[in-house]
């Protein structure tokens, strides 16, 4: 298993390397030296989690996997693992333990809060019959069953895990090896726009048409446009042009691959690359057919060439791990220096774009033709669905319910759509790109009547979604991007603050619960407050109470716990009604 190893700074928040084995060349001593201190921090962790076992819920049969190992400089250590019991994986058993820079124990962050040791080890159900319900349920093909340890909810229980595969993608279905009953039916892509919201727009009439920027008929400034690079060895990397729908002429690093030939891939980024579907639903990236030419200009700011929408999704994901690697030096959507990948054409009039993890890249449709008229390649979309693979790599955060529809529900979901909503904000503030203007809105080019989709400020001017601004009881309930709201909005207040504002040709007037005042502490702050949390403090199972607790203990360590930025956090929270007072005694 490869360990990131990850160093933090107090202005940024997160720096890292990721290392798959140790090196003995000379080249690479610091890495091998990186490596060896990662194995002494997770070795430490995991003898800390049995120690502490009535803090940590770890006992016997259970068995501790690193995923990642973060070193702060100003001395704290951390250990996220998933774990299995009896050999067997554990959902929702995953946890992290905090150590001080002598690798003391000094905490732990848990999904589970109760033992992961189910009621009986005996399953009644065959693993065929199994299949069979998950088949039923997902309306597809399974795949073998794979007994797990279910930890999800208030008890643990002994379950099948099943892979479907149907028109629509697969799913990952979860059948109680005693009662055959189907605990979780769960889609393993994640699309921009829900069930809910698709029937909504249907209902009322309307459509999703964005409209393309004519891109100018020079390339980009400073590029060579024809790519040559007078490499005299071939694969090197070529200034290329793309002639996007949304963002005209951009720049875009691509590959020679001989003289006078070129391909959509970007060897400097790892070697992300864009592929064309071609119609199919495969979620093998390489059974897409790669985008060749013989200039370096790739599309035509038009969808009569397949190739435009190849660039949008290109400069998308490039910007995307261009913030991440530049803001908190993460390296890849996962943090180990792989290619991130997508596919344009993805399907037969597919109305979406997802984050697919079964492929580990961004599958792109080009709409039904008739509600949604264009792929969904826009930059922000783009940012929000690549920061859910960014989101899987680290708290990997879960919904709790999802409807026969597809319909996701419950507080960890929400958050995990904020968490989208608030970096695929700051890849536009990034990319400060002319065409499409940086804002705390979302989809607000997808030319819907409402001028945006979500927006952080005031969640709910969504009237699509339904979009919340404050926490009560009832959001354990609500669909995830309706629940997004309640932390895009704190960000908003940590960020700007309340009241009204112009930023970047944009109006604003963010309100709070029972009007709490909050002055903001930039976003910069704000965003490296909101990552190290993610990172470090938040775990499958985090609602939006212990999403405020991890933000508190991210600006103390950036900050200090007497700090202007720790105050704020706390008031951002309160101003969006999440409070230690109100926080429910029972977890659902």
């Amino acid at each position: 298993m490869a360990v990131a190893v990850a160093v933090t700074t107090a202005a940024t928040g997160l720096a890292g390397t990721a290392l798959a084995v140790p090196s003995t060349t000379g080249a690479e001593r610091s890495a091998a030296s990186a490596t060896t201190n990662a194995t002494a921090v997770v070795e430490a962790a995991r003898t800390a989690a049995f120690a502490h076992a009535a803090a940590t819920g770890v006992s016997k049969g259970d068995e501790l996997q690193p995923r990642d190992v973060l070193i702060d400089p100003e001395g704290a250590r951390h250990v996220r693992f998933v774990r299995t019991h009896g050999d067997l994986p554990v959902l929702g058993g995953d946890l992290i333990v905090h150590l001080d820079h002598k690798l003391a124990y000094t905490g732990v962050t848990r999904a589970a809060d109760h033992a992961v040791a189910p009621a009986t080890s005996h399953a009644r159900l065959s693993a065929r019959q199994a299949a069979a319900k998950a088949a039923q349920a997902a309306k597809g093909d399974a795949s073998a069953a794979q007994l797990v340890v279910d930890a999800r909810g208030g008890a643990s229980a002994l379950a099948y895990q099943v892979t479907v595969s149907g028109a629509a993608g697969t799913h990952t279905v979860v059948v109680d090896a005693v009662t055959g009953k189907v605990r979780s039916n769960t889609p393993d892509s994640d699309e921009f726009l829900s069930p809910k919201l698709l029937d909504t727009l249907r209902r009322r009439g309307e459509t999703i048409d964005p409209s393309t920027g004519a891109g100018s008929s020079a390339p980009a400034a400073g590029l060579l446009g024809s790519g040559l690079s007078g490499a005299a060895r071939y694969p090197a990397p070529a200034k290329g042009t793309g002639k996007t729908l949304f963002v005209g002429n951009v720049g875009l690093t691509t590959t020679q691959t001989s003289r006078g030939h070129y391909q959509l891939k970007d060897l400097s980024r790892y070697g992300t690359e864009t592929r064309d579907a071609k119609g199919s639903y495969t979620e093998k990236f390489s059974a897409g057919t790669k985008f060749t030419n013989t200039s370096d200009v790739w599309g035509n700011s038009s969808t009569s060439s397949r190739v435009s929408a190849a660039a949008d999704a290109q400069y998308g994901i490039t910007k995307t791990l261009d913030f991440y690697k530049n803001t908190f030096k993460r390296k890849g959507i996962a943090g180990d220096s792989k290619p991130a990948q997508a596919m344009v054409h993805w399907g037969k009039q597919i109305a979406n774009a997802f984050w697919d993890p079964t492929c580990t890249c961004m599958l792109y449709g080009d709409g039904d033709g008739q509600m949604f008229k264009k792929p969904l390649v826009v930059l922000d979309v783009t940012g929000h669905e690549l920061t859910h693979g960014v989101v899987e790599a680290t708290a990997n955060l879960q919904p709790t319910i999802i409807d026969t529809d597809g319909n996701q529900f419950g507080e960890p979901g929400s958050l995990n759509e904020s968490l989208a909503d608030i970096f695929g904000s700051n890849v536009e503030f990034y990319a400060k790109n002319a065409k499409d203007t940086p804002d705390y809105l979302v989809g607000e080019k997808l030319g819907l009547a409402q001028k945006f989709l979500r927006r952080l400020d005031h969640p709910s001017l969504d009237k699509l979604e339904g979009t919340v601004d404050y926490w009560s009881p009832d959001v354990y309930y609500t669909e995830v991007h309706a629940g997004s709201g309640v932390s895009s909005h704190a960000y908003y207040l940590l960020a700007e603050g309340s009241g009204k504002k112009r930023i970047g040709g944009v109006d604003y007037n963010s309100p709070t619960y029972h009007n709490i005042a909050v002055k903001g502490i930039g976003r910069t702050k704000a965003t490296a407050i909101y990552y190290r949390a993610l990172t470090r403090y938040m775990v499958s199972t985090t609602d939006f109470h212990q999403a405020r607790i991890a933000t508190l203990k991210a600006a103390k360590d950036l900050y200090g716990a007497g700090s202007t930025e720790y105050k704020t956090v706390d008031k951002a929270w309160s101003a969006v009604n999440v409070t230690a007072a109100n926080t429910p005694r029972a977890r659902h």
